[in-house]
């Protein structure tokens, strides 16, 4: 097979990567892709992942057998609908199902038609409305941009004056444009934050192995909020029985509540969820794989990566298997900066000689046949150990060697669940 993926960053390297490793793949192509793709021999295609009609022209001349969508702008700009009225196989939700990641007030509603548990909410196109219903519930509070904000349209305010400057900064100072000219306003949720994807196909939903984010930009969960800063899997913090519970009632009901709205959803769905004292929570859902979660969640699939797609695709039926016993984590670099306006051209190290850790890169150029940074997230360093511990030391020790100016990392991933894990041990003693 010939796949196409559609993308750029370090999720689509893991996604390309993990397809590349099956025996059915011949070429993975990815466009537009990134120079640090080529390390894992993924093929990188100089068309914008916007530009629908050359990628289906790329797709037919190149004889793709079926392509990959990975972020969520060309979802909800109708890519899969495009190529399916080309004619062409595409793995993700149309634009219609999409809506689930394009609207916040649009998920809020499903949730409540559906009884699916999330945090109370209003949705506030008015500002003065808005503050009226802030001060009325107090803080801490959460204050979301209703569209895409590259995941930084979140503010948790732990004060008035943060909440208030969150409202007037989307909704009177347009920060993050048409995006945040509606805002919804919800309860802040006490818990561990964990995230939840299933591979779905109308009704049918395969539930992967859980990861949990860490969305802040500094240690011990400091600084402004980003697309992601790292991530781990297993979360032995979250319990069995509360994954299996978000799977019957957030999961299946949304995954059927869809399908009778008319806008059936096929591909990636994921849930960002929090573990309260009454059960999981929604906090956010996303039309496609989360990133970084997909560094450390697609290495622990047993099975045959490109399979699995192909038979969603036709009809077959899955079984997923999951590694178990070991701990993935992955630690994001970024430019220094980031998220807001971050330093760039800094020649980024060679991790060839690193045998314990995998680089998946994301915001890179070439220039004098070296990589060199160019976005916010500029990589991601994952291992796996039979330890987290270990797993942590790996990435610690090869980032401490590899020292890159003008960048930053957290120090810190992984430690909630290590905290947990010793815990657990000196109990046992």
């Amino acid at each position: 097979m010939k796949i196409l993926i559609i993308g750029a960053g370090g999720r689509e390297h893991a996604i390309g990567k993990k397809m590349a490793d099956s025996p059915l793949v011949e070429t993975v192509y990815c466009a537009p892709g990134n120079p640090g793709m080529k390390k894992d021999g993924i093929q990188p295609v100089t068309i914008a992942e916007t530009d629908h009609d050359a990628l289906i022209s790329f797709a037919k001349e190149k004889h793709i057998s079926w392509t990959f969508v990975g972020p969520e702008v060309p979802l909800l700009n109708g890519i899969v609908d495009d190529f399916m009225a080309a004619d062409l196989k595409i793995f993700g939700p149309t634009k219609r199902a999409a809506l689930i990641e394009g609207s916040k007030s649009f998920a809020k509603q499903l949730m409540k038609e559906c009884q699916i548990p999330t945090a109370e909410s209003q949705t506030f196109n008015d500002y003065e409305l808005a503050i009226a219903y802030i001060k009325e519930k107090g803080v801490p509070i959460v204050v979301k941009a209703d569209g895409l904000a590259a995941g930084k349209g979140v503010v948790v305010a732990m004060t008035m004056e943060e909440a208030v400057q969150a409202a007037k900064d989307m909704l009177k100072s347009h920060r993050f444009g048409e995006s945040g000219s509606q805002i919804v306003v919800e309860e802040f949720l006490e818990g561990e934050e964990f995230s939840l994807l299933a591979f779905v196909r109308g009704t049918e939903v395969y539930p992967m192995v859980i990861s949990q984010d860490h969305k802040r930009a500094y240690d011990l969960d400091k600084g402004p909020n980003t697309g992601g800063m790292g991530a781990y899997s297993p979360v032995p913090q979250i319990p069995e029985e509360m994954i299996n519970e978000a799977i019957e009632t957030i999961l299946k009901p949304a995954a059927q509540g869809m399908v009778e709205q008319g806008r059936s959803f096929t591909g990636i769905l994921y849930a960002g969820l929090i573990a309260t004292v009454d059960g999981p929570k929604v906090i956010e859902f996303n039309a496609r794989f989360g990133d970084p979660e997909t560094q450390v969640v697609l290495p622990r699939l047993v099975n045959d990566f490109a399979q699995v797609i192909d038979d969603l695709l036709e009809n077959r039926s899955i079984e997923l298997e999951w590694s178990q016993g070991d701990f993935h984590v992955g630690v994001v670099v970024a430019a220094e900066g980031y998220p807001a306006t971050y330093e760039t051209e800094m020649v980024l190290p060679d991790f060839s000689d690193e045998p314990h850790v995998q680089v998946y890169y994301a915001g890179v150029a070439e220039k004098e046949g070296r990589l060199v940074g160019k976005g916010g997230r500029i990589y991601l360093v994952e291992a796996k150990a039979e330890t987290l511990e270990q797993a942590q030391k790996f990435i610690y020790e090869a980032l401490r060697r590899k020292e890159t100016t003008k960048t930053f990392y957290r120090h810190d991933i992984g430690n909630k669940a290590l905290k947990l894990v010793k815990e657990k041990s000196s109990a046992k003693r």
